[in-house]
């Protein structure tokens, strides 16, 4: 017959090993991806996006993204570009001057997985010359700069250089990013961003995004 003396030792060992067993997951485990805010979902989006009024889309005589100020300094040595990179990547380390020097970064739009934040732009969601044409030209300089700047709203996103300036200024009914399990996340994170600063939409961008939030 084995001893309680050989139970108990051999409980401990399990207990031990299965604790290293959870060490070792932990250190090795991929470490949750970090993003911008999380929008509103696709009922609230649905629901913003009919309260949105829809109007051709204006002019963009006058624009210049020099009328939309960016990117200015959030704290000590930190711009907006900055903070971004910290927030969307992992392990990000940054020098002195709050510049990343290494890190990891995934790109929503497209799929692709960056450790040089050279490779890196920071998209407006919204771009700025969309938001020109849909009512900011008539805003304060201040107010685009609050627009260009936004870490509240899911309005900024570190992605793919290239991808983004494909980009460009185009609209839902224009572009989407070419990764499709991004679709919903990406038009809620769209309207949310045009709700909140009473920006219009035209009809084909209106269209376009009411049949991507069907399937979300």
């Amino acid at each position: 017959m084995l001893s309680r003396t050989f139970y108990a030792r051999r409980r401990t060992a399990l207990i031990t090993a299965g604790a290293a067993t959870a060490l070792l997951t932990a250190l090795t485990a991929t470490p949750a991806q970090a993003s911008p805010p999380t929008p509103v979902s696709a009922a609230t989006a649905r629901t913003y996006l009919s309260e949105l009024t829809v109007r051709a889309e204006g002019s963009s005589d006058g624009y210049s993204r020099d009328k939309f100020p960016h990117w200015i300094t959030q704290s000590g040595t930190c711009n907006t570009r900055e903070v971004v990179l910290k927030r969307d990547g992992t392990n990000v380390v940054t020098d002195s001057n709050c510049a990343a020097t290494s890190g990891r970064w995934y790109s929503e739009y497209d799929g692709a997985t960056w450790t040089a934040a050279s490779d890196l732009d920071i998209d407006h969601v919204v771009p700025l010359s969309e938001a020109w044409k849909s009512g900011a030209s008539s805003w304060t300089t201040a107010q685009r700069q609050g627009f260009a700047n936004d870490l509240t709203r899911p309005q900024l996103i570190a992605v793919t250089d290239n991808v983004n300036q494909s980009k460009g200024d185009q609209d839902p009914a224009e572009w989407m990013p070419s990764r499709t399990a991004y679709t919903c996340t990406y038009l809620r994170m769209w309207v949310q961003v045009k709700h909140y600063y009473n920006l219009t939409v035209d009809s084909a961008e209106k269209s376009a995004i009411q049949s991507g939030l069907s399937g979300c």
